[in-house]
This record gives structure tokens, C-alpha cells and sequence, in this order.
């Protein structure tokens, strides 16, 4: 169906003044991660002349990368390849890596972004400490180490790993004894360079950058609530990353593969597929794209080194989809690890603490059961949990599977929601190190695109306040997610351009009507409404779709080709908290059977907390509908994120259902009630009874 008013019934809006006023921005860039992702941009970034601050939640740069043994498809060795990437890092002059360090706050936009950092103390001067390690000697307190998993311990001080960056040591203050005499103080007695400093506290540091590349990467699933397997219960069954420490020369066995139970080599070993991916208990429903390349490459290095052990692969499907994957699955069949269609339903520990695997074979359809020395979990991915607090600070969006949403999954896939911040790697969902570093050269390409031209478009959707018409309230204020207004009591209100993001909650809430947004003004969105319905309005639903998320989820309806009713009218805001309770009310006074306020996910709007004025406001407003004898249910409020394009069509679809229902009788009689309480007659003023007595 094509929807077109009649060309009598089309107003025409110019865009606001300004879109040409640009502003100067700080050449800098934050990057949030410091796995190769982040190690990436920030190089790239870097060698362009940007300042880059690399910011790390743990105390070194290398993230999983430098915990792997070898990396397909090529079967490099994983330190090798990132070692030179941590020196570069480490050295370049316009990288300023930030260990220890976690965003507390950002303000601002595109080209100037005030960031605060939390910069928690490392206890030993990365200046001074050469990372001789005398202080590690004579320390006697020691806990499981993280970086090997706990499959070995450290000391309370400690390297992270022995080509860490920063190269200096850290101390551990929950493990440490502490510098009390009676209790210990070795550490510093015994280091000559007097580099610790027990009394070292945290502190806020403060910056502003250009732009923002979130390259906070991803960690493994945790099969401990799998019971199923006995990880946790069962010495010999371990997960794939406490594999690749074994396998490391680094690692704790100096790369000999042994059981946990006796120390002896394993005669055979088992490699169970997809534990915590796709499965719709415990663990994630999608796939976690590395993980049948990961255990074909740990096959290989098994057969390598270890002919004689026997290696079986227990698999739902083996996705060897990239360049040189299928040919690394051919010549580990060819050096005879079997691959059984099937995963096992449960693990058995026997006496000798070897295990049997229950399962069923989905190629002879058999159940079968295993026996082997060790089993090893392909555990899946999932993103790391900073990813979420970062999603709430810069007001970015996420997918339904956890991870940071982009602008467009096609044509944008590196940018995000918000302009000027960006992403790379497995933040924006899981991919391998050759995926990884290809997207954080885009995002810095990306990032170098907007920081080059010197100066940056004023952002043009804010608003402007008609100070004759402000009455100093301060509604404004305390509806703006952000506070970008200047307000004290009995004075009036000053939006604060380089805070306000644009949402327009502040104009639907003002009762006055003195606040004007740009682009998106109320003259501007009520001609959408009324050109919309000139023509056969009992015919069409009109639908307030918010910029990031459900008007964006339209375009992925039709992008994935989803068919459904094309009686709807999209009227783009740029929030749902921008919808005016008069824009509703000027859509049924037409004779709109339906109008439907729609938005991001109660949780996840794009602006903070503004869609919670929206609920408010249609709450308000089927209380008011309904005291005036106007069916509530007409109004609809839905939340629709911009990924759920078949949510969007089934919305659609069922929205047509309730607009077929409405009958043109309901429609005249609500616009009659609209009329009386709208637009009610003039009081008639009485004559002057002198005046009419002159005249006579």
C-alpha cells in the first residue's frame, strides 16, 4: 500500500539553522582495552600523531591473546606474534597506557569527550622497577595465579606474565601481609631500587579526547554450572584456555601436557564441542565462532607432538569456514583424531580417575559410551562484564546476545550509536585474531576520518529555550538524563550545548511550550502527523518510532525481508521521550484508529533513562483517555530494540489487527469528545446593559 497525502496536505519544515557552525576538537583518543584490539588502534591511531590513551582494567596489556599457545590457522606461536605489538605499544611516545585503570564518567560529544578514570595503585613504581624479581623471593604469602588459571600460584607480588607490559611488578594488597614489622615487609627491604610504596592510594585522573574506540574484548564461559560435565568435581576434565596454559612452554608444565590427578601423560583426550554455546540452559544460545578452529588447531598439536595419543572431537557441526580452516580440518582427520557427530549427555569419573563420556552418536544413532584419560571443554565466548558498564556510561546500545551494538550492521559495523565512539574487536562479538585486528584497524580509520579534519559539525539536535516564555520551573532539568540545563531556583533555564544530546524529553515535558529542539520541533513533527492523515485516516496506525532503536529496527525488517502490513505511518523522533502528548492527541482528533509510541528497551535507551518520562507521560495519558470515554487500548506503548527486526514485524502485523478493530463509529465519537475537550466553544459576553441603553 503506498501512503501519500495529498500535495494540498504536505507542509514542508526547513532544517534549524547551524548544520554548517563547526567546533574545534581535542585531538586525542581514549581506547578501552588493551587486548590486541585496543593494541591495534592505539598503534594505528598512534603512527597517525594522536595521542592515545590505552586504558587496561588489569595491571598488563596482551588480553587472551598472550594466554594462548598457538593461534590458527598458520599454528604461530601466540606470544611470539604479540610480543613485538606489547614493545611497540609500550614505547611509542603517543601512547600513554593506563593499567590498573576503569571509566568512571563521560561527558561531552563527538570531538571533545571529558573523560574521569579511576586509577587504582599498582604499589610499585613502574619508573623505577626493573623486574628483577628480588622481591618476589622472599615473599611468602602466595594465591592461585590468574593468568594460568589457578593451575599454578604466584606471590603477593608479582609479574603478570614474563613479557608483560608495563614491564615492572605489581603488588597484590588483598594477599599481601602488609608493612607492619611484626607481620612482614620483605618486599621492601629487599628491593634495592626502593620502588614499592605500600601507601599508595587511588586516585580520579581527568582528560578530554576526540573520540572513543571500546576494545574491551571478551571472556570464556564458566562450566561450572554445567554439572553435566564434573568440571570443578573432576581433576582431568578442564576447559580449552587451561589447555592452551598447559600446552604453553610458558605455562605451568613448560608445554607438557599432564593430568592433574596423577601428573602422567594422557593416552587419550576428549574434546567436547559448544559447552555454554548454543544451548538454550545454562550458557549462551549463539555460536562462539572460534571454538571448532581453537580444538582442530589443539588436535594438530597433539598429533605433532604426541602421535600416539589418542584424540576424539565430540561436535554438533564444525563451522571451518575461513581461509585455510577446511584444510586444517582435513589434515587432522588425516592424522586420525576422530570426530563423533554427538555431544555427550554426561561424564562419569571411574575409579582410576580416567572418564566415560555418555553419548549419542547422531550418525548411527546409537547411544555409545567413551572411555579417556582427559576430557578438555570448548568453552564459548561471551562479552566481558566492563562492556555493560561502559554500554550504561556513553548511552550505547546492545545486541540480545550481550554484545555492544553498531550503528548498522552493514554499513557501519565499526561505529557505534553515539558519534565519535567506536568498535573493535570481540566487544562488538566474537571473532577470531585476524577478524579482531582487521576491525580495530577500521575503527581506527574510522576515528582517524573524524579527528583529521581539525574541527568537527556542531551536533544540530539540541534545543533552544524562549526565555519570555520560561516560567523558571525546572522541569527541564530534572527530566534531562543528562542535566544540560543551568537552572537555580527563580531563575530561568539555560541549555547547556555541549551536554544536551538531543533527546527532546525536555520539550514534551515543558508546559509552556519554551523550549524549542532542533530538527525535531513541534511544527516540524505535527505536519508529519497531519499530512499523514489527510487522506483515509481510518485506513492507518501512526507509529512514533525512536531514531536509535525501533525506527531502526524498521530498516532491519526490511533488510531481512520481513513482510507485514504497510498501513502504518512511521513518524521518526529522535526518542520516544520526545513524543508530545498533543502529537497523540492530534493524530485521534484526525482519526487515527491507533497510534503507537515506540522506543528502546526500558533498560537500554539510548539516552540514559529518558524513555521513563514516556511511560509517565502514556500512563498520564490512558488514564485521560479513559476518563473521557476514549478506549485506552488505541495507545500502545512497545519497546523494540534496532536488532529485532521480526519483533518489529509482529508488532506491525498485530497493530493492524487492533486498527481493524476500531470501527468508524468509535473514530467520529472520539473525535467529537477531542473536539468538546480540545477545542470547547467561547463563552458569549453578555452586552453592556448601559452601553445598550445609550444607543437606544
Amino acid at each position: 500500500m503506498n501512503i501519500s497525502a495529498p500535495d494540498s496536505a504536505v507542509q514542508a519544515y526547513p532544517l534549524a539553522d547551524g548544520l554548517s557552525q563547526a567546533k574545534g576538537l581535542t585531538g586525542a583518543v581514549m581506547v578501552v582495552g588493551g587486548g590486541i584490539a585496543g593494541m591495534q588502534a592505539a598503534l594505528d591511531l598512534a603512527d597517525q600523531g594522536f595521542k592515545v590513551y590505552l586504558v587496561e582494567t588489569k595491571s598488563a596489556i596482551g588480553g587472551k591473546m598472550a594466554q594462548l599457545d598457538k593461534t590458527f590457522p598458520t599454528n604461530d606461536c601466540a606470544m611470539c606474534t604479540i610480543s613485538p605489538k606489547l614493545v611497540e605499544a609500550g614505547r611509542h611516545p603517543n601512547i600513554q597506557i593506563m593499567t590498573d585503570t576503569e571509566v568512571r564518567a563521560v561527558r561531552g560529544q563527538a570531538g571533545n569527550f571529558t573523560v574521569t578514570l579511576h586509577h587504582a595503585p599498582r604499589y610499585v613504581d613502574i619508573s623505577k622497577c626493573i623486574a628483577c624479581g628480588d622481591c618476589a623471593k622472599v615473599c611468602p604469602q602466595v594465591k592461585p595465579d590468574e593468568f594460568n588459571f589457578g593451575l599454578v600460584h604466584r606471590h603477593a607480588i608479582y609479574q603478570p606474565f614474563p613479557q608483560a607490559i608495563p614491564a615492572a611488578y605489581v603488588l597484590d594488597m588483598d594477599t599481601c601481609l602488609g608493612n607492619n614489622p611484626r607481620a612482614c615487609g620483605k618486599c621492601i627491604e629487599a628491593c634495592e631500587k626502593h620502588c614499592i610504596d605500600l601507601d599508595a592510594t587511588d586516585h580520579d585522573v581527568e582528560f578530554t579526547v576526540g573520540t572513543i574506540v571500546i576494545a574491551t574484548g571478551m571472556e570464556s564461559f564458566d562450566p561450572l554450572g554445567m554439572t553435566e560435565y564434573g568440571y570443578g568435581r573432576m581433576k582431568n576434565v578442564i576447559t580449552a584456555m587451561e589447555f592452551e596454559r598447559l600446552a604453553s612452554s610458558g605455562g605451568p608444565t613448560g608445554g607438557d601436557i599432564r593430568r592433574f590427578s596423577d601428573g602422567r601423560r594422557p593416552k587419550s583426550i576428549a574434546f567436547i564441542q559448544c559447552v555454554g554455546s548454543r544451548c538454550e540452559g545454562p550458557g549462551n544460545s549463539y555460536c562462539g565462532n572460534i571454538c571448532c578452529m581453537n580444538t582442530i588447531k589443539d588436535s594438530l598439536l597433539l598429533k605433532d607432538h604426541w602421535p600416539e595419543i589418542d584424540v576424539t572431537v565430540y561436535y554438533i557441526d564444525l563451522r571451518a569456514f575461513g581461509k585455510g580452516f577446511e584444510e586444517m580440518l582435513k589434515r587432522s582427520r588425516q592424522l586420525g583424531v576422530r570426530y563423533i557427530r554427538g555431544i555427550p549427555g554426561e561424564v562419569e569419573e571411574n575409579e582410576d580417575q580416567s572418564l566415560t563420556l555418555h553419548v549419542e552418536n547422531t550418525e548411527t544413532g546409537l547411544v555409545e559410551q567413551h572411555q579417556t584419560d582427559m576430557v578438555v571443554l570448548a568453552t564459548g565466548v561471551q562479552p566481558r562484564a566492563e562492556a555493560y558498564d561502559l554500554n550504561k556510561l556513553l548511552s550505547l546500545q546492545l545486541h540480545p546476545e550481550g554484545f555492544l551494538l553498531e550503528a548498522h550492521p552493514k554499513l557501519q559495523p565499526v561505529d557505534s550509536p553515539v558519534r565519535g565512539i567506536f568498535y573493535a574487536g570481540c566487544a562488538e562479538g566474537p571473532k577470531d585474531i585476524k577478524e579482531t585486528v582487521t576491525q580495530a584497524s577500521a575503527a581506527a580509520g574510522r576515528a582517524t576520518r573524524l579527528m583529521s579534519q581539525g574541527e568537527i559539525a556542531a551536533d544540530p539536535y539540541t534545543v533552544e529555550v524562549d526565555q519570555d516564555r520560561c516560567k523558571a520551573c525546572g522541569l527541564c532539568l530534572k527530566v534531562c538524563p543528562y542535566g544540560a540545563f543551568e537552572w537555580e531556583k527563580g531563575a530561568k533555564a539555560k541549555p547547556l550545548e555541549a551536554l544536551c544530546a538531543g533527546c527532546g524529553t525536555c520539550a514534551a515535558e515543558c508546559r509552556f511550550e519554551a523550549i524549542t529542539p532542533h530538527q525535531f520541533s513541534d511544527a516540524q513533527l505535527m505536519a508529519q502527523v497531519e499530512a499523514s492523515l489527510a487522506r483515509d485516516p481510518e485506513q492507518k496506525a501512526v507509529v512514533f518510532a525512536c531514531n536509535w532503536c525501533s525506527y531502526a529496527a524498521a530498516d532491519t525488517a526490511g533488510v531481512s525481508r520481513f513482510q507485514y502490513p504497510a498501513n502504518q505511518v512511521l513518524i521518526r523522533t529522535m526518542c520516544s521521550g520526545r513524543v508530545d502528548e498533543k502529537f497523540i492527541l492530534r493524530a485521534f482528533e484526525l482519526g487515527a484508529p491507533i497510534v503507537l509510541v515506540s522506543g528502546c528497551h526500558f533498560v537500554d535507551c539510548h539516552y540514559i533513562d529518558a524513555n521513563r518520562q514516556t511511560v509517565k507521560r502514556v500512563e498520564k495519558l490512558w488514564d485521560k483517555l479513559e476518563s473521557w470515554g476514549i478506549r485506552p487500548e488505541r495507545l500502545q506503548l512497545e519497546w523494540i530494540s534496532s536488532a529485532q527486526g521480526q519483533r518489529f514485524q509482529k508488532s506491525m502485523e498485530w497493530l493492524d489487527k487492533l486498527r481493524r478493530e476500531v470501527t468508524p463509529r468509535e473514530i467520529a465519537q472520539t473525535k467529537r469528545i477531542l473536539k468538546q475537550k480540545l477545542h470547547p466553544p467561547k463563552p458569549k459576553k453578555q452586552a453592556d446593559r448601559k452601553g445598550v441603553t445609550a444607543n437606544a
